[in-house]
């Protein structure tokens, strides 16, 4: 009787070690295809705290292939008679992308942002006043 017991216990020992081992293959088979994918890349952000426009970039090169670090300048001026001035500059992340937030958005000015990676460049404008929050795909192609 007790070696019956114990035949029992081994049988069912082995048939959960079974069962364990197939889900485990079946999760390490069936997992990469459901779409898990690498964390998102935090997207860089410089903020000039003058208002509540936005302009978000993403760049690439012309084969599409995003360009990390690609710098992207711009200089503010604001103030009574815009004789107050700041200069703004944020890199792009691993997948071409940045932002740049707290443009003036009761400005009747243009923005001009130069966009540059290595000897590429490529300057594209923004008027707050015709639209406060852009999306630039900006192509760098050298010249």
């Amino acid at each position: 009787m007790l070696q019956e017991k114990e035949t029992q216990m081994i049988t069912n020992w082995i048939h959960k070690f079974r069962v364990l081992a197939a889900t485990a293959s079946f999760l390490c088979v069936m997992l990469p295809g459901i779409g898990i994918t690498a964390q998102e890349q935090i997207v860089p952000v410089v903020d000039g705290h003058l208002g509540g426009c936005s302009a978000d970039f993403t760049v690439t090169d012309k084969n599409h292939v995003p360009l990390y670090d690609a710098k992207i300048d711009v200089t503010i001026r604001y103030g009574f008679l815009g004789l107050r001035k700041m200069s703004l500059q944020v890199g792009t992340n691993s997948d071409g992308r940045a932002r740049v937030a707290g443009l003036p958005d009761k400005s009747n000015k243009t923005f001009h942002f130069e966009i540059t990676s290595g000897m590429m460049s490529k300057t594209v404008s923004m008027n707050t006043s015709d639209r406060c929050d852009a999306d630039f795909e900006v192509v760098l192609e050298e010249e």
